[in-house]
């Protein structure tokens, strides 16, 4: 006797649902572009469109090479359509997502019930550092689409589906190593092995098609190879790394990938083997106590030989690329959001599959870790004490009990409305207030916003000057500011630059004594108090203490 499916989630309620995962994710788009990632990645494309040339890549006026063309190039066009701005830079990558929240449910719906791939799709949307991710944008949007709607095309062909497909999973896949490397082919084919060995279809290994989806999948990076040979391998003079004969296609294929996992490239790091598995813990709220225990049992069963899953690449990609990330020395809390259309998968199919006894603890569980998220969330906000405090204490209050109200079975309906509905307030509250008053301390956003309106400064050139101070707020500068910008290294570059006429510069106060002690004749124009707010420390979140611990940039009018 076989037991019936449980059934799905009522549409409208599914869609309401949908729609307030869509809106708490695109909060992010109401905060401006965050120092320092976020704003180099803006200016690359910004340098694109004025310069016509989508080909090399520049950071400080230099050659610059780390990451591949495909993010910048959806950039480049954002701001081709729309103009430069926070909102275009942030745009592309969260449309990125939002297609990878519909191949997830299209993924998911391939192997399991409408209800599993309706929960997936709801515990991708509300996850933790997705939110964050589609705020302080990288490239992992871009990567999140990208990845699992190649698994899911190539899935798809595998139970059978037309070859279109095999097309579709390559351009993908190509589109995916034109943003991170050669590199995510592993976390793309990985999944898809480990289903064909544990169900024992080894055969498809050995299928000429898999090896035409390479072969195509290469084709669609030429792009990136191609521009890579241009600007490098074509120029073994040009100065990347502190040295020349730097080739750009083997940074691509080793150096940017294998280099860092074994950390002997250019860019190194110093890994720790339990660094994910704490950091999922919190990237992955609410949902993170369902995942390690789906997985567990999972694994478990595998190991028994008990109640297979009905696909494998869910658990085969996200538990072998999460050892990998771990033996990485190279490692950073987003380079896991590729993997949450999988765990999201396997969270789903778990949450479903529970009796109604064991649902109702789950659901009085997750209940307990929503209200102390918004708990916490409260003395957060009294700490940092944002503007329009009181409106959001009171918007959080009501959010609250109308998520109480609405949703008080302990069914999965309910727990899954009142996730989404702590998301929401999760959401609101780090976005829009916390980040939303962080901004305010970068500089070089603030620079560029009073040099924008003022008559006298709007459009004129600035020297942004320094050799440590790039990295923390001269790409917002440069980002924002409505004219042209060039980097100065060091006083006598400067010394060149400027003449008996009063010149714009932007720096660091320390670098400003140093003008004057050089000989230059400074007049001061405005200060601008600067923090690294991605790495905030007590002392700046709290508001009565936050002013000690920003150090001062200055604009200012130099001339010899």
């Amino acid at each position: 006797m076989t037991t019936a499916a449980p059934a799905p989630l009522d549409n409208r309620l599914f869609y309401a649902l949908v729609a307030i995962g869509l809106l708490l994710n695109a909060t992010g788009l109401l905060v401006p572009i965050i120092e320092p990632d976020d704003a180099l990645y803006a200016t690359l494309p910004k340098t694109m469109v004025e310069t016509g040339d989508w080909v090399r890549l520049y950071v400080f006026g230099r050659d610059w090479l780390d990451k591949p063309h495909f993010q910048f190039w959806m950039t480049a066009i954002s701001y081709s359509l729309f103009g430069v701005s926070s909102f275009a830079y942030k745009l592309p990558a969260l449309l990125f997502f939002f297609g990878g929240v519909y191949y997830t449910y299209l993924f998911a719906r391939l192997a399991y019930s409408k209800l599993v791939a309706q929960v997936a799709t709801l515990v991708l949307l509300t996850t933790f550092h997705i939110i964050l991710s589609n705020n302080d944008v990288r490239a992992e949007p871009y990567l999140t689409g990208l990845i699992i709607g190649a698994v899911y095309h190539f899935y798809r062909l595998y139970r059978n589906g037309p070859g279109w497909h095999l097309w579709a999973g390559a351009l993908l896949t190509g589109c995916a190593m034109m943003t991170k490397g050669p590199f995510v082919v592993l976390t793309i084919g990985s999944g898809l092995v480990v289903d064909w060995l544990l169900t024992g279809n080894w055969r498809e290994l050995l299928k000429p098609r898999w090896y035409v989806a390479a072969i195509l999948s290469m084709l669609f990076a030429l792009p990136e190879l191609y521009c890579l040979y241009v600007q490098f391998d074509q120029h073994p003079e040009t100065v990347v790394f502190g040295r020349t004969n730097v080739s750009g296609i083997r940074f691509f294929f080793w150096d940017s990938q294998f280099g860092r996992f074994f950390n002997t490239g250019p860019i190194k790091g110093d890994g720790d083997k339990f660094f994910f598995l704490h950091t999922l813990l919190w990237a992955f709220l609410p949902w993170s106590l369902p995942l390690y225990v789906s997985v567990g049992q999972a694994i478990g069963r595998l190991v028994k030989r008990q109640h297979p899953l009905p696909e494998y690449v869910s658990l085969g990609t996200g538990l072998l690329m999460f050892i990998v990330f771990s033996l990485s020395r190279f490692q950073l809390p987003h380079y896991l959001n590729i993997l949450f259309p999988f765990y999201a998968v396997l969270t789903a199919q778990f949450l479903v599959k529970l009796s109604a006894t064991n649902l109702r603890r789950w659901s009085i569980g997750q209940l307990v870790i929503g209200l102390a998220l918004i708990g916490l969330l409260v003395p957060l906000m009294l700490f940092v004490h944002p503007n329009r405090l009181t409106m959001g204490l009171i918007g959080m209050a009501v959010v609250t009990i109308v998520m109480l109200l609405l949703f008080r079975q302990s069914d999965l309906p309910s727990l899954v409305g009142r996730m989404t509905l702590v998301m929401l307030v999760v959401a609101v509250v780090v976005n829009v207030f916390l980040f939303g008053t962080f901004v305010q301390y970068q500089a070089g956003m603030a620079a560029a916003a009073f040099a924008n309106q003022s008559p006298t400064l709007a459009g004129r050139k600035t020297f942004l000057y320094g050799s440590d101070t790039f990295g923390e707020s001269s790409w917002t500068y440069e980002f924002d500011f409505r004219g042209p910008t060039q980097y100065v290294h060091t006083d006598s570059t400067l010394r060149r630059q400027v003449t008996n006429r009063p010149m714009l510069v932007f720096t660091s106060a320390p670098y400003a004594d140093t003008l004057t002690n050089h000989g230059f004749r400074v007049q001061h124009v405005a200060t601008f108090p600067y923090y690294h707010i991605t790495q905030p420390e007590p002392a700046f979140m709290n508001y009565q203490t936050r002013a000690a611990t920003t150090k001062p940039y200055v604009l200012l009018e130099v001339q010899r």
